[in-house]
């Protein structure tokens, strides 16, 4: 790999999962207009997130990393914002006041519009067709006009993810993210149920804490924390041409930050450590995440933080665990020695979704909350045994009343519920009961390390 890195070095190199645009002229002329809009985040922020990330590396924070498997042009809309906004508060809400460490929450939004695929067609009604590859880059529906990639759909993305930027910032600071308002945040569907009481008399304990801090004279007016929260953003920078027309050199620094997110992540299936998408994250200074599966072994895994995190800067390097509930404790555990004998600093999350998909006779994706409870008990007791530092959670979950996912204490969806209410655009994601559910469960683990 050339020393030399350019925010365009990324086209030497061999790359996976891209689409093949008929008409080169019209998307390099998309991509040149890209290059001259505002950028979406700012460098200064993207530095704030890596402090708190090296927070979350030395056991002095928690990540809550959640989102849509895959973001919508048509269920683009302010309550699905605010519902995901209001879960992610919820959750927040718990593990922090239950686990006793503040929580940087990263939403996989204003951005999360790509799809790595396992094939490049899809079979549906037996006829084949290009596979959906994400609203940024061909429709969902199944005639093969709408599955020719169409380079207008990444002006699309980005305009979507300006007013889904501009939406969260105005509830993080506008008082949406007020902690005197916490019983507020229980979404209207969840009120009657157990796991709705049990977050109410979180909040009630909550709101008896700050009735005892505002006579001590600790308000939100003197205190803007008590009101104001942030909530960064974060994508699979899976699309390589919009990443670089969106990436800018800082004026301050002198640094190169993707200004499509605060957070980007590589998968699993392009994490190649010679190809397109290593060479362009290594030059990038955003806080930077790769998904690590069961194919993973541990000698490429030191080769990759070495090519993605050269100066052992804590907070710049998450490896998001991937593996599943039944392989988990088969691999994880010699990757995490291995890492942790070398010194790396290293934000390790557990992704408890990708390693977990399942398909039930009726012929829907789901995953089995089970499984996911499983895969995250296991990563904890993984870190406790290797006296490590289980930094975080990486969830496709939703806001909403979905039945995407089976199981669970609070909503016990059946494989025959699945047809009720799936919405989800690619994958199945935790809906909001799970969701808070899951957030309990992290709480207690949490505590139990202190």
């Amino acid at each position: 790999m050339s020393n030399i890195w350019t925010p365009s070095s990324w086209r030497d190199f061999p790359i996976k999962q891209q689409p093949i645009y008929e008409d080169i002229k019209k998307l390099k002329k998309i991509e040149k207009e890209l290059s001259s809009y505002p950028p979406l985040i700012f460098a200064g922020e993207a530095r704030n997130l890596k402090e708190q990330l090296a927070n979350v590396a030395n056991g002095k924070a928690f990540l809550l990393q959640g989102g849509d498997c895959a973001e919508s042009f048509k269920a683009f809309d302010a309550n699905n914002i605010k519902s995901l906004f209001a879960i992610m508060m919820q959750m927040a809400v718990v593990m922090t006041f239950s686990g006793g460490k503040p929580v940087v929450k990263v939403g996989r939004i204003a951005g999360q519009f790509a799809k790595p695929r396992s094939s490049d067609f899809e079979e549906i009604d037996g006829v084949q067709y290009p596979s959906y590859r994400g609203d940024i880059v061909n429709n969902i529906e199944a005639d093969l006009k709408s599955r020719i990639p169409n380079p207008k759909k990444l002006l699309k993305a980005y305009n979507q993810s300006a007013a889904t930027l501009n939406l969260l910032r105005a509830f993080a600071r506008g008082g949406m993210a007020d902690l005197n308002q916490v019983h507020k945040w229980n979404l209207k569907y969840m009120k009657d149920h157990s796991l709705g009481e049990k977050y109410e008399l979180l909040a009630s304990k909550i709101s008896e804490s700050l009735k005892f801090m505002e006579a001590c004279g600790i308000t939100a007016h003197n205190t803007p924390q008590l009101a104001q929260t942030t909530l960064y953003t974060s994508h699979e920078a899976l699309l390589l041409n919009y990443e670089e027309a969106l990436t800018r050199k800082d004026s301050l620094t002198g640094d190169y930050y993707d200004c499509s997110a605060h957070m980007l992540w590589i998968g699993d299936r392009t994490r190649g450590l010679d190809e397109a998408h290593i060479e362009f994250f290594r030059g990038i200074k955003n806080p930077i995440g790769c998904k690590v599966g069961p194919s993973m072994n541990a000698d490429e895994l030191l080769q990759l933080i070495d090519k993605l995190n050269p100066q052992n800067e804590a907070g710049r390097l998450n490896l998001i665990v991937r593996m599943g509930a039944s392989k988990i404790a088969d691999y994880f555990p010699k990757l995490l020695e291995k890492v942790e004998s070398e010194g790396k600093k290293i934000v390790w999350s557990c992704d408890p979704m990708h390693g977990n998909v399942e398909k039930t006779n009726n012929g829907y994706k789901t995953r089995d909350f089970a499984n996911i409870l499983s895969e995250v008990k296991q990563f904890f007791q993984i870190h406790k045994t290797q006296g490590s530092i289980a930094g975080g959670i990486h969830l496709e979950m939703t806001g909403l009343d979905v039945t995407e996912c089976t199981g669970s204490a609070s909503c016990s969806i059946t494989t025959e519920d699945l047809t009720s209410r799936y919405h989800t655009q690619c994958d199945p994601r935790l809906n909001a009961d799970q969701s808070l559910e899951l957030a309990f469960m992290i709480a207690d683990a949490l505590k139990e390390a202190n």
